[in-house]
């Protein structure tokens, strides 16, 4: 090829769609070994708080059972997820229909924008929730309707009036990552009751095993009554399954159909589906992980209190905190061998999202942090 050949070929430019190149990228929380590359430390030395995993791990219940499926991967999974779709179909007491599954429950948020979102259309979300909204929504070169934050959660009543006339799909996080905030009951069900019926509603309730019993939400019935709702979750966080991405949609059949025509075929492997039929069924794994949460999060926030920082009442298994410089407090963190969540990409430069660990974990973080702000007010 010759070298002029070569350099015209270098100078194209890949004529991709301009809302593609709007989107800024997703930013995951930093990996342990590359925290360890970079500040010469060891991995097993290394804290992660970063990325709202579950601090016990996989159930053994998971593990045993990934191990009885490895035989059999040399085949592609069940599309249709058959075990998994049956097993959730008598947890919730709907139709196995009604059950989308997904690889994590991001996998559902994006269907469901695939399905109503395009060029001409828009998205109502509220500003400081789950990043992946703006993304799907501009990735169908859908216009994003971002209503202002009410004491850091969702105005739940200026979402409804923000619906215009080319909204076709809402987003709602409940509780909200990263803020943690969370919608009562009764002004959830009003507001379903009052979106347009040609609005898609996804309540996305990643988080909803850590909810007290008494907060939880009838979601489950409200599907039965709103055709229009899509109520999403996920393995990732209370089952301890984060690496094997699954999660699952429930929804009236017509919208469950559309969502499985634009899903990907095999789209939630053999050992994500052996492993969640087995999480699912581990009700003492998941009652540990709440206990664990919940005695985690009331020793971060003393520890918060005790140094005079703000921290946001969280229903998630983290939780957000004040801390002034938060990329400068976040980056002596990591010098400590400390990872958590600099969220100035939700519009919160001066927060940092921490998520809950085991307690040794969450001691080790305390202690960092107090370095830390004494090294910056130095």
């Amino acid at each position: 090829m010759s070298t002029a050949v070569q350099a015209g070929q270098s100078a194209q430019v890949i004529e991709a769609l301009p809302y593609v190149r709007a989107i800024a990228p997703y930013q995951a929380g930093k990996p342990i070994e590359e925290l360890a590359r970079e500040h010469g430390l060891q991995p097993e030395s290394i804290v992660k708080l970063a990325s709202n995993e579950n601090p016990l791990g996989m159930p053994a219940s998971a593990r045993a059972a990934i191990e009885a499926a490895l035989v059999e991967l040399g085949r592609y999974p069940d599309s249709n997820g058959f075990e998994l779709k049956a097993a959730l179909s008598r947890k919730l007491d709907v139709p196995a229909d009604w059950i989308t599954l997904g690889n994590g429950s991001n996998d559902i948020l994006e269907a469901a924008a695939a399905v109503m979102l395009a060029p001409g259309r828009s998205c109502v979300y509220a500003q400081h929730s789950f990043a992946v909204y703006p993304l799907a929504t501009l990735a169908r070169g859908a216009r994003a309707i971002v209503v202002p934050a009410r004491e850091f959660g969702h105005d739940i009543d200026a979402m409804l009036a923000a619906i215009e006339s080319d909204s076709r799909l809402v987003f709602v996080a409940n509780p909200n990552n990263p803020t943690g905030t969370f919608i009562g009951a009764e002004k959830m069900a009003g507001f379903l009751a009052r979106v347009p019926r040609h609005v898609v509603v996804v309540l996305d309730e990643a988080y909803n095993e850590y909810l007290p019993t008494e907060l939880r939400h009838p979601s489950i019935d409200w599907v039965r009554r709103f055709p229009n709702l899509l109520v999403s979750r996920s393995f990732s966080k209370a089952y301890g399954l984060a690496g094997l991405r699954v999660g699952y949609g429930v929804a009236q059949p017509e919208l469950t159909d559309l969502l499985n025509r634009v899903r990907q075929p095999f789209n939630c492997n053999s050992l994500a589906q052996a492993a969640a039929v087995a999480a699912l069924g581990d009700e003492a794994f998941v009652a540990r992980s709440v206990a664990v949460n919940r005695a985690g999060m009331a020793q971060l926030t003393a520890a918060f209190d005790a140094l005079a920082l703000r921290h946001l009442p969280s229903c998630g298994n983290f939780v957000l905190v004040h801390v002034g410089d938060g990329a400068g407090i976040y980056r002596r963190l990591l010098k400590r061998g400390v990872i958590v969540r600099p969220v100035a990409n939700y519009g919160l430069p001066e927060w940092l999202r921490v998520t809950i660990g085991l307690p040794e974990e969450n001691e080790k973080f305390i202690a960092a942090l107090r370095e830390s702000l004494q090294d910056a007010g130095a």
